[in-house]
Parts: structure tokens; sequence; C-alpha cells
């Protein structure tokens, strides 16, 4: 008989550690909101005291940069930088100072706040593909980590995978290494046409695309996400307050997924989601 030394440890399967490239999850630090207080030193302590190896990325949400006192930003870069996790200001603010012809006003308030990072996004503004190589080449000379991010907030058109193909390829020249899907453009193409989910994972590149999640739609949406693309699919828009329960999610554990780390059965669609 084994000797309790020679047991195996007791524990939750091992996970990739970070930095991952695969079962990313990146949070989205609204501040003080109804998702949860993550603003402050106190409140992002506490969080990352609990589920800093959980989180990849921490967006500062939209103008949060400019909205909110410079020492509560500062304080909140440097826990976010001694967790691990990796911060960047949301796309809106990028494209505030794109359309004001500002953008070395941001990259040196970004450098001020200690902010490392700035979201490239087109949700409301267009960039030409010389304008978009101009605009990541300008942030990445200033200093900052450029997170891109595909697609509009109101998408008339269902977006073209080979598009998408031609874009990881273009960025990934820069050196960014995944590309966030804004959900507005997942929406609709899984409404035009469901069967096109199916050939967006079998793409050689999926691995680096990040799926925007609606944290409203939680847990429904990201669990249907998991059993869509698989349990180490890489989400955004994860709210703080969603932050271990997803985690528990990918690893078997929650009523909405029918605790498969326990039963062995992951068939059971999503359905009482409170416990």
């Amino acid at each position: 008989m084994p000797s309790v030394s020679d047991a195996p440890v007791f524990g939750l399967p091992a996970r990739n550690q970070k930095p991952r490239t695969r079962g990313i999850t990146s949070m989205i630090d609204f501040g003080p909101d109804t998702f949860g207080w993550t603003g402050g030193e106190h409140g992002i302590h506490d969080l990352l005291a609990v589920a800093a190896d959980y989180i990849d990325y921490a967006k500062i949400y939209a103008m949060n940069a400019l909205l909110m006192p410079e020492s509560v930003l500062k304080r909140a870069a440097v826990l976010y930088r001694d967790a691990g996790v990796k911060t960047f200001a949301g796309g809106i603010l990028f494209e505030y100072a794109w359309q004001r012809g500002q953008l070395d006003g941001m990259i040196s308030h970004l450098k001020k706040l200690g902010i490392p990072g700035i979201e490239l996004s087109e949700n409301y503004v267009e960039l030409t593909e010389d304008e978009r190589h101009r605009a990541i080449d300008r942030l990445q000379q200033g200093g900052l980590q450029v997170v891109y991010e595909f697609g509009r907030k109101n998408p008339e058109e269902p977006l073209s995978i080979d598009y998408l193909t031609e874009i990881v390829r273009a960025v990934g020249e820069h050196g960014i290494d995944h590309v966030t899907l804004e959900q507005s453009e997942l929406d609709l193409l899984a409404a035009d046409k469901p069967d096109a989910l199916l050939s967006l994972a079998r793409q050689p590149w999926f691995d680096r695309v990040v799926i925007e999640a609606d944290p409203y739609r939680f847990p429904d949406q990201h669990v249907a996400l998991l059993r869509e693309f698989g349990n180490d699919v890489n989400l955004a828009n994860v709210a703080p307050g969603q932050i271990l329960r997803l985690e528990g999610f990918r690893q078997g554990i929650g009523r909405a997924v029918n605790y498969w780390a326990v039963s062995g059965d992951a068939s059971r669609p999503a359905g009482i989601h409170h416990s």
C-alpha cells in the first residue's frame, strides 16, 4: 500500500500558467460599478489576493483613464503590475485621441499613470491599412504595449473570416500576439451563419483570438462560449466579480456546467446558474 508521502497531491488539475497563450482571461475594470468596486487600491488588492492567477489582463474601461483621479489610477497600475497582470486602457480612449489628433498627449498621459498598454480599436473610427500600421508603430515607439481589437460596435454586415485572417497576420507582424474580437461581430456572424463559428474555431490562428463576452449575459453566454470553443478559449471583458466563477467553469465547477469535474457529464445545457 503506498505511503502518504507517495500519494498524489490533492488539488485541481494543473492549468497552463501565466504568461498564457490559451485560456486567457482579460478582465474589464469598470471602477466603481454595480459589478463591484475595482477602481481603488483596497478593492483591487482584495481581488488580486484571491484571483490574480486567473487574470491575464486588466482593461481600464473606456475613458476611465481620464474620468478617474490620477492618484487612484497610479496605485491601481502598481497593484496590477506587481500581481503579474498586464494593464491597458480601453480602445475608446485611443479613438478619442485619434479623432483629435492627440495620440502623443494620450501616450504621455498613460505613461504618467503607469498604465503600460493601450487597446487600438475601430469601434467608431475607421482606419485605412496604412493608418492602422502607422498608429501601431507610433504607440509602440511611444513605449506602449498595443492590444488590437477587431470589429465595430454596430456592425452592418457579418465579418469576413478571410479579412480577419489578414488582420491577425498583419498585426502579428507588429508583435501583437492576440486580436480581441468585438462581441457584436461574433453575435452577427452567429445569427447570419451559425456554421461559421465552427469555421472560425478551425482556423490555425484561432488560439490568437480573444473573444469579448458580455458581462451582462454572465454566466449563460460565457458557458456557451466554453461549450462552443472549449474550456481554453480566450475571453475578454470579464467583470471582476465573475473571474473566480469563470475559472471554476473552465475547470468543471458550478451548476452552469453541471459540475462536470465531479459528475463527468459536461453535455447538459446551462440552466439554473445561481449556485
